[in-house]
């Protein structure tokens, strides 16, 4: 009679639950270098890295999804690197690059939007597992991400390098940096993380069959771009961006008042005639 043998149950974190979380890391650790970048003066290192982190950012949940290795663990660290990567990171390197001018006016507003990014990520952790996401039903987000909004909050400094590099806009070039101005885009951006705008997300984004080959040569395109002139296409970007903001809101209230339907009809009121 053959020995029955019990399999052990095997140790250890599987490499699958790993990969997405190393991914996470990579991403806080680029936010982090931005900001290294941003002390020497090195402004279109101190971007890259950024951009860099929203590219990592973007991959870890694929990631997670595709080697189904999603876990609570890896959304909680994703969190915390989004808030570092995409709400400190920023701020501190549009403090350094323009509001630092008015050291303490410059670092009101450049806490205001760490603290909105923070937020905004922590109203994501909270609803979850609501079941009352009207927003999320219909394919669109609450508010601007917190890797957009980085993303906006540096279109000043996008158009300052390129400008720079072609020697264009003459004065006003030096103008974008100005601390007044930097300081009401930054009050703006850190409004719309938190505010209750709908915003497209991937699951709003449906092109039509016939346009599945210029969505793919758009997205080729764009690649290129960032390779040939990061600054110009990440100026395109965020401005496109920015403009489809006004378009997803009327969108989503287009699509709630089809779900919802028409309203009961009013009750007829009756006037008094003469007795």
């Amino acid at each position: 009679m053959s020995e029955q043998r019990t399999a052990r149950p095997r140790r250890g974190i599987p490499m699958r639950a790993l990969a997405p979380n190393a991914v996470t890391a990579l991403a806080l650790c680029a936010g982090l270098t931005g900001v290294r970048f941003a002390i020497a003066g090195q402004w279109a290192q101190a971007l890259t890295a950024i951009v860099l982190a929203g590219v990592l950012d973007g991959m870890d949940g694929r990631i997670a999804r595709m080697l189904n290795g999603q876990s609570r663990f890896g959304a909680e660290l994703d969190s915390l690197s989004d808030v570092i990567a995409f709400g400190v990171s920023p701020a501190i390197v549009i403090y350094l690059w323009s509001l630092s001018a008015v050291p303490r006016l410059g670092w009101f507003f450049a806490l205001g939007y760490a603290v909105c990014a923070a937020l905004r990520l922590a109203r994501f952790n909270a609803q979850i597992d609501a079941e009352d996401q009207p927003h999320k039903r219909a394919g669109f987000l609450t508010g601007v991400p917190a890797p957009a909004g980085a993303g906006l909050l540096m279109l000043p400094v996008y158009i300052w390098l390129w400008s720079g590099e072609l020697g264009v806009l003459g004065p006003l070039r030096e103008a974008l940096r100005s601390p007044w101005l930097i300081a009401g885009w930054t009050a703006l951006i850190a409004f719309l993380m938190i505010s209750s705008v709908a915003t497209y997300g991937w699951g709003s984004l449906r092109p039509r069959p016939s346009q599945r080959m210029f969505a793919l040569l758009f997205a080729a395109l764009i690649g290129a771009g960032l390779l040939v002139e990061p600054w110009i296409t990440l100026t395109l970007c965020a401005g496109l961006y920015a403009l489809l903001i006004p378009f997803a809101m009327r969108s989503y209230a287009r699509v709630r008042r089809r779900r919802t339907g028409p309203g009961p009809p009013e009750p007829a009121t009756r006037t008094a005639g003469p007795a």
